[in-house]
């Protein structure tokens, strides 16, 4: 809905801003969409005086003007044919956005001469259509006032109506609505009643079944003859073209004007190309109508037509017809001011896709109340600007029922609305709506305008209160939160969510297979006990319950393997069973890679995977499920279906905790698979419990200024000692200096005598706090080696 300022004063008595009224608008849930102000485009130009206009020395229609702008002479070179002396000019002045172009003004060279400005066209302001020339201002404009102070600019402001507020699709809705809030006076409508002359020759009759009366329930018509059809004024033309209407004649613009005035549609239709009497009826079967569009629409016997005795005329609500509109020949129009059911005007139009202002009116739900007084206003206008004689008003039916009462407790406001509007206020707003309120047994008694059919209940007064006080009042209340649920999972259950999660980012899949399998291959892995065995198995090889997860996966490795898939690694998360009662069952997590662990490649050997894969697998599930790999012992040992010499235990005192290496060859044979294989179980319960309580938090980057030191030891230890037992140690020595320890050689041979091996452990001190002296870095290494000989019994090699 688009309306100019001044218009909605016509309506409003007031002297807010345009910035208030904005707000305001917004405020009241009608969004302002956007403000076009003419003024803000046209500040930078201003009245310039042409002192001389010479002929352009290397062109015939061009003239070099010299343009008095106030406070200097400026040259500027013009093509318009009325550039003369002494002519007042609007100049625009290089930096200047000319709005036809939306592009600033630069000086510029014209065959060869300087132009330092423009002189501009009423189009080229986007002012007008006149472009023959640059436009005259009067005489008496001295030279240098700006253009905005002699001008009478009019703001635009484009309003979003929602669907249930018809009655703000006219202006005087809008200015209704603001002064119940108090920005201003709403101004009385003049509806005098313009007295007929003559009876009208042409009647008018609504010729609808009793089901289909609602159709058009009432009918007001007037004669009106003698008029003169000719150019609208210029503030009617102002109007409309300022809403994006394009000025048609003084009759047709009339009807535009009041259906965007005050939400009431008409039509008039050019009596004298009407035969007999007008006539609301439902259209029938083959008629069609060529419309003021130009195009002919095939008619259904649902929608509603106004006709005459040769056929449809009108599409009732909709469009008029092209046969009996008004054109500047017609002398005589027949004024048509209806009420047309909103659904049949609504379907209607979607059968036919057409959209105009008077459908979208009425299928919103006009005024049915405002028949009367709108033809008096439309009589009066038409009489105003094109003359003529009126007949006698003719009314056909009768408007459909709308009063209805509603009480309002003033309570609900802030019950349903969280704010506190005094009841006096209520009533003061409710009224300013043109509700008509009295008292009703503690609470209001409601009556709504008949221009408000979409206050139907309690609740809508509510509403409409709340609005006017303005959205703005609401209070900021959070809504409430519910009690946050505990966890369901403890600490330990979330572990297997972790350590599923981690082992898939080292490129593992994870599967989900059966929690039994063949007693024979049970018996390999240690299981197979009749107790275990199925009553009633789902297959003659799944009859035992599963005493590990790995034959599973092994037999997965095996059918991927049959399919060309050597290469791959797996996972599995779930029970195994060590016996038939509650708590024979352990959760494992368990992995196993086969075939190639690197693809071949040119710039490398490809290799077999290794126990050590298998353990990095394994060291990372302990730490994604919270645990420190380091607080673990390694030992040799390993159950049966794991290569002897090629796998280890993870302890944690005695108590094993998980089991790695490589699979045993006899084991991959009875099943029938090819190796290598290599995998670990992790048994998560037997892990350390997460910690609960809060820690603080550590840095996850500390950087040293200083640079970190590495010495090598080499120890001579018996061959059964395992290298994590020196590794732990060495870390132990010191703590805060010792950052990393690894292994990087073993020898076992004649020059470190028999049953023993040479370990070589490489150290890295990271000082934090200074360098290192010579004598602080011979203690360190003393500690090392102190460390390792006590937990290994072993000697630094010479």
């Amino acid at each position: 809905m688009k309306f100019t300022l001044s218009w909605l004063k016509d309506h409003l008595e007031t002297t807010a801003t345009l910035a208030e009224i904005e707000t305001r608008l917004t405020e009241m849930g009608l969004e302002v969409e956007g403000v076009v102000d003419p003024a803000a485009r046209l500040s930078g130009f201003v009245v310039g005086h042409v002192l001389e206009a010479d002929k352009h020395p290397d062109a015939d229609r061009l003239r070099v003007c010299k343009v008095d702008n106030g406070s200097q002479v400026l040259q500027v070179v013009c093509g318009a044919p009325n550039a003369r002396a002494g002519l007042k000019v609007i100049l625009a002045q290089p930096g200047v956005v000319i709005p036809a172009t939306g592009q600033p003004l630069k000086k510029g060279n014209v065959r060869g001469v300087e132009s330092q400005g423009m002189m501009c066209s009423w189009r080229e302001l986007e002012m007008g259509e006149d472009h023959d020339g640059i436009a005259e201002l009067g005489a008496e404009l001295a030279p240098g006032t700006k253009l905005v102070d002699i001008l009478s600019v009019d703001p635009t402001i484009e309003v979003s109506i929602t669907p249930n507020r018809a009655d703000c699709l006219g202006v005087r809705g809008i200015a209704r609505d603001l002064a119940a809030s108090g920005l201003g006076t709403l101004k009385p409508l003049d509806v005098s009643p313009v007295n007929g002359s003559f009876k009208s020759p042409i009647g008018v009759k609504l010729e609808f079944s009793a089901d289909n009366a609602s159709a058009c329930p009432m009918f007001v018509g007037r004669m009106i003859k003698g008029v003169k059809n000719g150019e609208s004024p210029a503030w009617l033309k102002d109007r409309l073209t300022a809403i994006g209407l394009r000025p048609i004649s003084a009759l047709v613009d009339i009807t535009n004007f009041v259906t965007y005035d005050l939400a009431r549609p008409l039509h008039v239709f050019d009596a004298g190309l009407v035969k007999g009497d007008i006539r609301a009826r439902l259209a029938r079967a083959g008629e069609q109508l060529v419309a003021l569009n130009g195009k002919t629409y095939a008619l259904e016997p649902t929608m509603t037509v106004i006709a005459d005795e040769a056929g449809p005329e009108a599409l009732a609500g909709i469009m008029g017809g092209e046969h009996s509109g008004c054109t500047e020949a017609t002398t005589e129009v027949f004024l048509e001011t209806a009420y047309f059911d909103p659904i049949r005007t609504a379907a209607t139009g979607r059968k036919l896709d057409i959209l105009s202002d008077a459908r979208f009116r009425f299928e919103r739900g006009v005024d049915p109340a405002f028949l009367i007084d709108a033809t008096e206003i439309a009589t009066r206008l038409i009489l105003q600007l094109c003359g003529g004689e009126a007949s006698d008003i003719i009314v056909a039916g009768e408007a459909p029922e709308w009063q209805k009462s509603i009480v309002l407790r003033p309570a609900r406001v802030a019950g349903l609305g969280g704010v506190d509007v005094a009841v006096a206020k209520q009533e003061a707003i409710l009224r300013g709506l043109g509700c008509t309120v009295s008292e009703h047994a503690g609470g209001l008694l409601v009556v709504p305008p008949s221009w408000r059919g979409d206050i139907s209940a309690e609740h809508d007064l509510v509403e409409e209160v709340i609005r006017v006080n303005g959205f703005d009042k609401l209070p900021e209340v959070p809504l409430p939160r519910p009690t946050t649920p505990k966890p369901v999972l403890t600490p330990g259950q979330r572990r297997a969510s972790f350590v599923r999660r981690h082992l898939a980012t080292r490129g593992m899949v994870e599967t989900v297979t059966w929690s039994f399998l063949a007693s024979n291959q049970a018996k390999l892995f240690g299981g197979g006990a009749a107790e275990m065995h199925l009553a009633n198995p789902i297959s003659a090889d799944l009859d035992c319950m599963r005493p590990s997860l790995l034959p599973n996966l092994v037999a997965a490795a095996g059918r991927n393997a049959d399919r060309g898939f050597k290469d791959l690694a797996l996972f599995e998360i779930g029970p195994q069973f060590d016996g038939p009662m509650p708590g024979q069952q352990r959760a494992v997590a368990a992995g196993l890679r086969a075939g190639r662990a690197t693809a071949r490649h040119w710039s490398d050997k490809a290799r077999a995977v290794d126990l050590f894969d298998a353990k990095a697998d394994l060291l990372a599930a302990i730490t994604a499920a919270g645990a420190n790999p380091d607080s673990f012992q390694v030992v040799a040992e390993a159950p049966a279906w794991y290569h002897p010499g090629r796998s280890g235990t993870l302890k944690l005192g005695n108590k094993a905790v998980a089991f790695f290496g490589e699979m045993h060859p006899g084991i991959l044979t009875q099943m029938d698979v090819k190796g290598p294989m290599v995998a670990f179980e992790l048994f998560l319960e037997a892990l350390p419990p997460v910690k609960a309580r809060a820690t603080k938090a550590k840095p996850l980057l500390k950087l040293a200024a200083f640079q970190p030191l590495e010495r090598d030891f080499a120890f001579v230890l018996d061959a059964k000692a395992s290298a994590d037992s020196v590794l732990k140690a060495a870390k132990g020595a010191d703590k805060a200096l010792i950052t990393d320890a690894s292994v990087f050689d073993l020898y076992e041979g004649p020059n470190v005598g028999e049953g023993k091996k040479s370990l070589a452990v490489s150290i890295t001190l990271q000082p934090t706090e200074k360098t290192l002296t010579d004598d602080e870095i011979e203690a360190v290494t003393k500690k090392v080696v102190d460390a390792v000989v006590k937990a290994t019994g072993g000697t630094l090699r010479g």
